[in-house]
């Protein structure tokens, strides 16, 4: 709309019925179809408006026009009011890519922005809907590539039955992409998450939440906080390559959590894999488990790695170390393997190629080269097995089937240098 000179504002509203041929439905579609036409040659087929006859622009009223002469003015918002509208984009080949119904929607050309109330639809795909959306009121907006919606927001999957509720949604038929973020709250039968924002690549079945991210799955019951996850929707699986947090809970009480600078979690066969400074802590006993990367299987209740592992019984003041290990979580017993060390408070070691752990029985059972040593009183043990309780020194070292003999050693104290 172009403003001469005399500084002239116009004004477009609702009036009385029955002024001017001008008042017809066709003549202010036309105006609205300014702000819902295609500004790009991607789509062959032009956006269309549908409007129901009768029921258009306040029942056909007249826009009416105001002049004022005073220079301070500005020219005010032109508004067309409709009823019944459906706005319908078409690919190149005819197909829809989306869909949008409103009972009311008024147009504000200045802005070159819809405002319509209670408006539902449908998002499409290869001619297919794959999701549909809903909003008590939202601010329209399109330009023949991207649909933008801003309102309260609720888009559902109706195939996986995913519900994504936020404040904005954007979708992009090009790029495959549908974004819902600003308060963005997902739910499924099987993950439930809280975030600023969540990408879903549809061809792919993949959705990425960012943004102080909250996910609670049912089965496991669990709950996982990091900045980005990515849900594979068909693989039931949950990635992030951020710091993680993982609390698992038994009727609605922490039993155990991981941590870690990565994980992948599959919600299928409850697996959880911890990288990059993975560590899990257990509630009972309190136990802690540091390893470069471990597997959690929540079913099975075990946890495992192949890495260097370091075990601290937090209760008994015992640290264990080794080159891999095993923990059965229900039972309570870690074995581990290689280069096994187990040091006490005191400094009393225990080391040995394999060792058991029994956490409940506060008992260790050392395995292959075996050597105890204890600082007070200095002595060393060398045998093939051991059994005891570390935190008491009370160890018993065996020759074991080899028929070597175990080895007594007494360090003498260093009785110091006089001058």
């Amino acid at each position: 709309m172009n403003y001469q000179k005399g500084r002239q504002k116009q004004r477009v509203n609702c009036a009385k019925k029955g002024q001017n041929n001008q008042n017809s439905p066709r003549f202010l579609a036309s105006l609205a179809l300014n702000f819902f036409k295609p500004k790009s040659n991607w789509f062959y087929l032009p956006l269309t408006f549908l409007l129901v006859l009768g029921l258009v622009a306040c029942g056909g009223s007249t826009p009416t026009v105001s002049q004022s002469d005073d220079a301070d003015s500005s020219p005010q918002e032109s508004n067309l009011t409709f009823f019944d509208v459906t706005l319908e984009q078409a690919d190149e080949v005819g197909r829809p890519v989306w869909k949008v119904r409103s009972k009311k929607a008024i147009y504000t050309k200045e802005k070159q922005l819809g405002q319509a109330e209670s408006p539902v639809g449908e998002l499409y795909q290869d001619g297919k809907p794959i999701y549909q959306i809903q909003a008590d009121k939202a601010d329209i907006e399109q330009d023949g590539q991207r649909l933008f919606l801003k309102g309260k927001i609720l888009a559902t999957d109706p195939i996986n039955g995913i519900v994504l509720q936020g404040n904005e949604l954007e979708w992009l038929p090009q790029e495959d992409l549908l974004i819902v973020r600003n308060q963005l709250n997902g739910t499924h039968k099987q993950l439930q998450a809280v975030a600023q924002e969540a990408r879903v690549k549809t061809r792919e079945q993949r959705i990425e939440f960012s943004g102080g991210v909250i996910a609670n799955s049912v089965d496991p019951q669990m709950q996982m906080r990091t900045e980005s996850l990515i849900w594979q929707i068909e693989k039931e699986t949950l990635i992030s390559d951020r710091p993680i947090q993982i609390d698992r809970y038994n009727n609605n009480k922490i039993t155990d959590r991981g941590r870690g600078d990565a994980a992948e979690v599959n919600l299928k066969t409850k697996v959880a894999t911890i990288k990059k400074n993975a560590q899990l802590e257990l509630v009972d006993p309190p136990t802690q488990i540091a390893s470069d990367s471990m597997t959690w299987d929540m079913k099975a209740e075990t946890v495992k790695t192949n890495s260097p592992i370091t075990v601290v019984q937090r209760a008994e003041n015992v640290t264990v170390t080794a080159n891999q290990g095993e923990m059965k979580i229900q039972q309570k017993i870690v074995n581990l393997v290689g280069n096994v060390t187990a040091i006490g408070q005191r400094r009393q070691s225990l080391k040995s190629n394999q060792l058991s752990w029994y956490l409940d029985k506060k008992l260790l059972e050392a395995q292959g080269n075996v050597i105890y040593r204890q600082i007070d009183p200095p002595i060393n043990f060398t045998g093939e097995t051991a059994v005891g309780n570390l935190q008491t020194e009370d160890i018993v070292v065996r020759s074991g089937k080899s028929g070597r003999r175990v080895v007594t050693e007494i360090i003498p104290q260093d009785a110091g240098i006089s001058n």
